[in-house]
């Protein structure tokens, strides 16, 4: 049988649309852009939207429909092609272009040092050359600015490209921006879920971070409102989970580990770092007291087959030093103010790394989760 146009026109006003109940023909869907060589025919239909959920099954009925009524005739099958009359919504842009790996710095429960992994991460990544940018996204427990010894600097607004930017903090070769800049010192963060998702939002999308090759956040502890906002917003290059050797704190860090890895956060898990890991008296560095137990996050390391990037010890005057405003990173010299562990940061912030590279050259850039 000889094919022609009018003869696959025929056939195309069986097959009616489902939106409205018209035949494509009927509906003006078949685009007047017909071909036949020989056997093979090929044709255009054309609906309102990219986003037209009835697409691929309208494109199975006209080519059943055209096989039916000319069986072993006609070759149809991946030639009938979509145009839609509204283009499809552009790309957009990432929310941070001038960044090259977001990390999450998380712990299951408070109190197991978290920020303070955090801060030194940052500082000693610095002091590796590297571009670092530290969002404090605890919320309603913010500490940067104490850590960093900048509680009573001023955020300035900056226009850029016609936008007004948040102009973050630096100190010690980091870009800091916390919500405590943003609330009075000593008054409680009243905010309901929504108002605090949004403030962080905030700090993330509307700040001149620039071009950084870290850009650490400091997340709540456990798992909130705070950590569903940030995967929804970024696509994380991955985690870092904080613990003590303690079992009550290995068990909460069971649970933020088993979040981030749940089917719909997918957000990769880059090591576990213990802190607290043993008790050091200042005087004698090389003695070491396991008063929290010896050992529990190496097996829980073990146990999600990821690394573990580092052991923290404990040292006596740590509440101190922690307020002074001086990330103990930064104290690697021999005099009395040198602090046993900042040689430990150094050496977690080069495992990092190294586990960061290892992420890029094995798995592809996460995704944010959709929201729904």
């Amino acid at each position: 049988m000889a094919l022609y146009p009018a003869l696959i026109t025929d056939i195309l006003r069986t097959v009616r649309y489902p939106g409205n109940g018209k035949n494509l023909v009927e509906a003006g869907m078949v685009e007047d852009d017909m071909r036949i060589d020989g056997k093979k025919v090929s044709f255009s239909l054309i609906f309102d939207k990219p986003t037209d959920p009835f697409i691929k099954s309208v494109v199975r009925s006209a080519e059943t429909a055209i096989e039916h009524a000319l069986p072993g005739e006609v070759d149809i099958k991946g030639n009938i092609a979509v145009k839609t009359r509204q283009p499809a919504a552009p790309k957009a842009a990432p929310l941070l272009p001038g960044v090259k790996n977001i990390i999450g710095v998380s712990s299951g429960k408070g109190g197991v040092g978290k920020s303070t992994i955090a801060a030194n991460l940052a500082v000693s990544l610095a002091q590796m050359g590297y571009k670092v940018g530290l969002l404090d996204a605890d919320i309603f427990g913010p500490s940067m600015p104490k850590m960093f010894g900048v509680e009573d600097e001023q955020l300035y607004i900056e226009k850029i490209d016609g936008r007004d930017l948040i102009v973050p903090i630096e100190k010690y070769g980091v870009k800091l921006l916390s919500i405590g800049f943003m609330v009075a010192r000593d008054k409680p963060v009243l905010w309901r879920g929504s108002m605090a998702s949004n403030a962080l939002r905030q700090l993330i999308a509307d700040a001149n971070w620039g071009e950084l090759d870290y850009f650490l956040i400091d997340m709540p502890p456990g798992t909130s409102d705070i950590h569903l906002t940030l995967v929804q917003t970024l696509g994380m290059t991955g985690v870092i989970v904080v613990s003590t050797p303690q079992e009550v704190a290995l068990a909460d860090a069971r649970k933020g580990i088993a979040m981030f890895r749940d089917d719909k956060i997918n957000v990769p898990v880059l090591g576990i770092v213990e802190n607290m890991a043993w008790f050091t008296p200042a005087p004698h560095p090389d003695e070491k007291y396991y008063i929290f137990g010896q050992g529990g996050a190496s097996r829980l390391a073990a146990e999600f087959d990821v690394p573990l990037l580092a052991e923290i010890p404990l040292v006596a005057d740590i509440c101190s030093r922690a307020d002074s405003g001086i990330p103990a990173a930064l104290r690697t010299d021999d005099s009395a103010a040198s602090d046993p562990r900042a040689h430990a940061f150094l050496r977690m912030a080069t495992a990092v790394d190294a586990a960061v590279i290892r992420r890029n050259a094995t798995l592809p850039p996460t995704s944010r989760v959709a929201t729904h």
